[in-house]
């Protein structure tokens, strides 16, 4: 008999070891840390415990946005939980597409200082409890506070990303019995009918007993420290590796039949747990199910065997998770750099590339959109080179068809003037087609030979095929989206006017994905040398007839505040003319009368969130004039204004209703939370507090307009200013 010990990739370090220690105490069956760098809009994933690194794969980089656990707990601030695989398909369908299987999920934000620097997500067999128990989620709780302090000393978040490949680490849970050699072990095994062996957590050969190797039709040695699909060809078979995927996800029993050719059938049996699987080989006379314990039995799957694919050739279960999860991330891909990072971070693991380009034509010119894996210098030769230049990636653009290069002397051949700058020996350069014609071009360049043999030729052609329909959504998508942002521009204040005595600051933020345009807006109109009048307001809707409809109000209250109108003439003839157009939408609209020489401010309302006055010394208040109506709802409605005092030092936030309305959260205790940050956040830069207050409202899910007024005192006060 023959067994090989596994060993972690790296000596443990202290997040490491924390990581592990949440694994064990909370009883989960898988670990994986992530990081987030510091200003960077995307998850890392830094170690995984119990889990073959290719099948975390797909989750290497998970964005900020991304529709999955990680990013959801990471943007809200709180764990969050899915009990079943119902839930989450329900909840997580990409997710749910390339982890098909039974289980239970936690995934939680690890901070530190009061800042996300990461993620953790934790698994447990589909034998867990629908729920999370109180135990448990306080073992999470402390353990991201451990690792949030490790993650901040360790510095893995000084760069854009952090360096080398995901750590691996065993489950701390797993055995360390004598070697099963000799003795009362070994002839126990033996009597046993049919074949056993071993796998570790990373799916490798650990244990191989003799009638095992024969039924496999190897030696054993050969099978030791590697992965089924690679020491036995026939194998290779996308079928067993998702048995073998189900039975690690879910750590339940499992068993399938497979033909080793010529014409032998075997059964086999797999029994998971945390630190790897045991595998019962048999002639398949029998039925494998009868193997294992009443009640547990899976499905069998009846699979035949094969010749081996050509080498490098991408034929098992992992390759078709990775194309289903590129498929469903790119149809969440919103802009070219997102498709070009998307395209990087799943294309390139499943298929073994170690360097990627994407390259469109622009202005005549072939431009480079994105690249991962090659050196800057390099490309920088190719790229803004004119569309008559003789180059792989511009002739696949130009006809169509795609060129497989195994070694660099048969690209020489068709390009003579080649030059081999690096040390990439082979390359695929596939054409990009969109609605029946090419829009780009896409180069992936091997560090090991490629044969390209027909049947991945017609997986990278799919794939391509993916790529650049999505290329061509992104570029829809930046075009649309650049007009938007200019429209927006154009209805909003292109400058905010000063006064002495006043800092002021403001920001617009649209609702994430759509045209990025909508009908919140803000004004800042000078009247006198001491008097300055502040708006902000929301017209329903998300969309250019919202924000035309907004141009129309921020417009009416401007030139009715202009005009000289008190605060509740102001909305109250916008209201009229909103009625008048019969626009069918409404608005909501907090009007500011600031009279620096009087140290006040007048506040009327039409149905908008309170303002929130921070005092110079920290306190903070809410500003509740007597609500008006909605304006374009009655003709004839009143807008009563309220005065309350602005001294020195106090700092005046207004805003729209994104800042603070979160789905089943009660309004008013976000108004609170709001007032309570507003009174944390140093007042000396308007600047700095809406940065904070808009980090706040990472997951705001819709548009959001908010005006800062500091009132700065006597320094730099025009005349009439009392100190």
């Amino acid at each position: 008999m023959s067994q090989k010990q596994a060993t972690p990739d790296v000596a443990p370090e202290p997040v490491d070891t924390s990581l592990l220690d949440v694994v064990r105490d909370c009883g989960a069956s898988r670990g994986l840390l992530y990081v987030l760098p510091k200003d960077g809009d995307a998850l890392w994933l830094v170690a995984l415990t119990g889990t073959p690194r290719e099948m975390a794969v797909p989750w290497t980089r998970v964005g900020l946005a991304d529709a999955v656990p990680v990013a959801d707990a990471v943007r809200a601030g709180r764990l969050v939980w899915v009990g079943d695989m119902e839930e989450m398909a329900r909840r997580y369908p990409r997710t749910s597409l390339v982890l098909p299987y039974a289980f239970a999920l936690a995934a939680a934000p690890i901070t530190a200082r009061n800042t996300v620097v990461g993620g953790l997500v934790l698994l447990w067999p589909a034998a867990h409890p629908a729920r999370l128990s109180g135990a448990e989620r306080a073992v999470v709780e402390n353990g991201c506070r451990r690792l949030g302090g490790l993650l901040e000393d360790a510095g893995l978040r000084d760069g854009p990303r952090p360096p080398g490949e995901p750590r691996t680490l065993p489950h701390p849970s797993r055995a360390r019995a004598a070697p099963a050699v000799g003795g009362e072990a070994a002839a126990f095994i033996a009597r046993l009918p049919g074949g056993a062996c071993a796998l570790d957590d990373t799916g490798r050969f650990t244990f191989v007993t003799p009638e095992a190797a024969r039924l496999l039709g190897a030696e054993a040695g050969s099978l030791l420290g590697a992965l089924p699909w690679e020491a036995l060809p026939w194998m290779d078979v996308a079928e067993i590796e998702d048995r073998y995927r189900a039975a690690v996800v879910s750590e339940r029993p499992t068993t399938f039949r497979a033909v080793r050719p010529p014409d032998t059938p075997l059964a086999f049996a797999l029994y998971p747990d945390a630190s790897g699987m045991s595998v019962r080989i048999t002639r398949s006379d029998r039925d494998p199910r009868d193997e294992l314990p009443a009640g547990s039995a899976a499905p069998t799957a009846d699979i035949a065997g094969r010749a081996a694919p050509a080498a490098g050739g991408p034929g098992r279960a992992g390759f078709l998770y990775h194309l289903m999860h590129l498929a469903a991330t790119l149809t969440e891909a919103v802009g070219v750099q997102d498709v070009v990072e998307q395209t990087a971070d799943q294309l390139m693991p499943a298929l073994g590339a170690t360097a990627m380009a994407v390259n469109a034509p622009r202005d005549g010119r072939l431009r480079i959109l994105g690249h991962r894996g090659y050196d800057p210098d390099i490309l920088a030769r190719f790229d803004n080179l004119p569309l008559t230049a003789d180059t792989p990636a511009l002739r696949v653009m130009e006809s169509g068809s795609p060129h497989f290069f195994s070694r660099f002397e048969e690209l020489r051949r068709s390009y003579p003037d080649a030059v081999h700058l690096d040390d990439k020996v082979s390359w695929a350069f596939l054409p990009l087609i969109a609605s029946g014609r090419p829009v780009g071009s896409l180069v992936l360049a091997y560090d090991r030979p490629q044969h390209f043999a027909p049947a991945e030729r017609a997986a990278l052609m799919a794939l391509a095929g993916l790529v650049g329909q999505a290329l061509e959504r992104g570029r829809l998508y930046d075009t649309q989206f650049a007009v938007a942002r200019q429209l927006q521009a154009a209805l909003l204040p292109r400058h905010l006017p000063s006064l002495p005595g006043l800092r002021v600051t403001a920001r617009y933020q649209p609702a994430g994905h759509g045209v990025e345009v909508g009908g919140d807006f803000y004004d800042l109109i000078r009247l006198t040398d001491s008097t300055m009048a502040a708006a902000i307001g929301d017209v329903q809707g998300h969309d250019i007839d919202a924000a035309a409809l907004m141009g129309q109000v921020r417009t009416a209250v401007h030139g009715h505040a202009a005009a000289g109108a008190s605060p509740g003439d102001v909305l109250a003839r916008t209201n009229r003319l909103l009625v008048e157009l019969d626009a069918g939408r409404f608005a909501s609209c907090l009007y500011a009368h600031l009279d620096l020489a009087r140290q006040a401010a007048c506040l009327s309302s039409a149905g908008h969130p309170p303002a929130v006055l921070r005092h110079a010394d920290g306190r903070t208040v809410v500003l509740r004039p007597p609500p008006g109506l909605l304006l374009g709802i009655e003709r004839e409605a009143d807008y009563p204004a309220v005065e309350f005092p602005l001294h020195p030092g106090c700092v005046l936030v207004l805003y729209t209703d994104g800042l603070v309305e979160r789905p089943g959260v009660d309004l008013d205790d976000a108004i609170a939370a709001l007032a309570d940050l507003v009174a944390r956040t140093d007042p000396e830069d308007p600047d700095v507090m809406a940065d904070a207050l808009i980090r706040h409202a990472a997951d705001c899910p819709d548009d959001l307009a908010l005006l800062i007024l500091h009132v700065t005192g006597s320094e730099g006060a025009g005349d009439g200013w009392r100190a």
